[in-house]
């Protein structure tokens, strides 16, 4: 049997013997989203369970976003532009906003990644954006302990701020189970 395994851009062509392949799970294909950024503004202004992002956002010092590197494909020249402009409403420009680049034990993202991943709009808006350095431990802030005695520490622009949002998608991960989501933070 020859299939094609989600592998890098592009996706890895592969033949298994037939008798090693009991059956392909695939995902239930689903239409696209004619415009995205559309419903990404709708989504914010009408969510579920929760206040619009707007009313989160009014009154607030400053906000992070956090949201996933070049490694994971999180649409975010749709997400974060939408993002910006309801804080922006809010009453909070870009300039007051940290997108933070959650890399966790991954390299920094280049500026060339970052334009790729943001937009041109979202690296000219002023918002400050940096990479996550799980390793620096000045950029990390010591929270204290899970009941088992680990130390956590929290990148320290994501916990001084006073607005904390993530921008994230959840996939499956051969070696974590599942990606994004909870692993933002």
């Amino acid at each position: 049997m020859q299939t094609t395994l989600r592998y890098g851009r592009n996706g890895l062509r592969v033949r298994l013997p037939d008798g090693n392949v009991r059956h392909v799970l695939r995902f239930h294909p689903l239409p696209p989203i004619e415009e995205p950024a559309s419903a990404v503004r709708q989504a914010l202004r009408s969510p579920i369970g929760c206040p619009p992002l707007r009313e989160l956002a009014v009154g607030r010092r400053d906000a992070c976003l956090v949201t996933s590197d070049i490694t994971r494909p999180v649409p975010n020249a749709a997400i974060v532009p939408a993002l910006l402009e309801e804080l922006q409403a809010a009453g909070l420009p870009p300039e007051r906003v940290t997108i933070l680049i959650g890399t966790g034990l991954h390299r920094a993202n280049t500026a060339d990644e970052l334009r790729e991943m943001l937009g041109a709009d979202v690296i000219a808006s002023g918002a400050r954006i940096v990479n996550h350095v799980a390793r620096s431990a000045e950029q990390q802030a010591y929270l204290g302990e899970t009941a088992r005695g680990t130390p956590v520490h929290v990148d320290r622009a994501y916990v001084e701020s006073d607005l904390k949002l993530a921008a994230s998608l959840v996939e499956p991960h051969l070696m974590a189970g599942f990606s994004g989501g909870r692993k933002a933070v």
